[in-house]
């Protein structure tokens, strides 16, 4: 019982976002119960999907051996997908003179991406 109660603390972790102040709760008023239950079921479901993707992702570095740095320069083998994502914000699809390229593509951010799904390499790679 011990064992499940402890387990419970992964869980409520993930929702530690709601507190974020760039969460902005505050800013959502929602009046019915339905409307609660819609969006606690579309928060659940993130929240799924963010897990599963995190597992992937630690999975991937594992299974290569490989460890990306983390805030304080650390190299780590288990990052939370939120550094992933902070990692990728300053990449933007620039196009000038009718030439399209993506800046701030930087080799760490490279190494990064082959440990995502194919999609996501995709993404960040494809010039369309």
């Amino acid at each position: 019982m011990i064992k499940e109660y402890k387990a419970q603390q992964s869980c409520e972790r993930g929702f530690g976002f709601l507190k974020d102040p760039l969460f902005f709760t505050d800013s959502i008023f929602i009046k019915s119960p339905e409307r609660i239950e819609a969006l606690a079921m579309i928060t659940g479901l993130c929240l799924l999907v963010y897990t599963l993707a995190q597992r992937q992702m630690r999975a991937a570095l594992s299974a290569s051996k490989s460890t990306i740095k983390n805030q304080l320069g650390k190299s780590i083998n288990n990052p939370t997908l939120r550094w992933i994502f902070q990692c990728f914000e300053s990449i933007y699809l620039v196009t000038l003179n009718q030439e399209t390229d993506i800046s701030n593509l930087t080799s760490q951010r490279n190494f990064i991406l082959t440990f995502l799904p194919e999609d996501c390499r995709r993404y960040y790679t494809c010039i369309t």
